[in-house]
């Protein structure tokens, strides 16, 4: 499988899947808030499958388009463009960052939900939110082979989930399909399958704001199989406070 991914926003998460992407021999479509001239040193670093854009016209060129902003800018998606297209949501939410969100905080929507709430006619998929982008980057593996890691997918829309396991078996990972948008707050933050799954075992004593620092700069990347993620993501609660939880994203 391949064709034209597009990425609407190109930070860490989204310039490391457009990496795999384009290594996979996809073309890749970026773009962010700031304007396509802002991304012209990613592009030339990606290769000649690689160029930006502005969000509707990377949409416009695109099968796939994964969305990796922060939470609260989902309101400024280009909601028409993306009617009929599968959406991929790399979204997390931190009540530090992105201020608090009653429907999340209460568990009312998940963050995929209330992305597809906005995007009435897209598609969505939640998927790679839950792994840092060090690990998506040193992770990727040959189809079949035993240290492949596995990623946790979840929609609402049977085939649109299909093309997205699809993509991650290119990209060099097993998908593993955990249900509805509904479900996908098993694989948010804080959740027992975010990020802690992907890194070696974390040296002892740290405080959050040391295990944070530690997992998005040092930490090795370890893989985790799909019966490890599927305990994991069995295994969650909804016990967690949000506002415990340390704002990871800024590192």
């Amino acid at each position: 499988m391949s064709g034209t991914l597009a990425l609407i926003g190109s930070g860490n998460v989204g310039g490391a899947i457009a990496k795999l992407a384009v290594d996979a021999g996809w073309t890749v479509v970026l773009s962010n808030s700031r304007g396509p001239e802002t991304l012209a040193e990613l592009v030339a670093s990606l290769g000649d499958r690689a160029t930006a854009a502005t969000a509707e016209e990377a949409v416009a060129k695109s099968d796939l388009v994964v969305v990796s902003v922060p939470l609260l800018a989902y309101r400024n998606l280009p909601a028409d463009q993306l009617a009929g297209k599968i959406v991929i949501d790399a979204i997390n939410y931190y009540p530090q960052r992105d201020g608090d969100i009653a429907e999340l905080e209460s568990g009312e929507l998940t963050e995929s939900g209330l992305l597809q709430r906005a995007l009435p006619g897209a598609r969505v998929v939640k998927a790679f939110n839950n792994i840092v982008f060090r690990h998506l980057a040193d992770l990727p593996r040959p189809s079949g082979s035993p240290d492949r890691a596995t990623l946790p997918i979840a929609g609402d829309d049977e085939s649109a989930k299909a093309e997205v396991t699809r993509l991650l078996d290119d990209l060099g990972f097993d998908a593993l399909d955990y249900g509805t948008l509904a479900d996908s707050w098993r694989s948010e933050r804080d959740m027992p399958a975010y990020v802690a799954p992907y890194h070696e075992p974390a040296p002892e004593g740290l405080d959050l704001q040391e295990y944070a620092g530690w997992v998005y700069l040092t930490a090795a990347a370890a893989p985790a199989s799909a019966e490890k993620i599927s305990a994991l993501l069995a295994s969650a609660t909804r016990e967690t406070t949000a506002h415990e939880a340390v704002d990871i994203s800024r590192f």
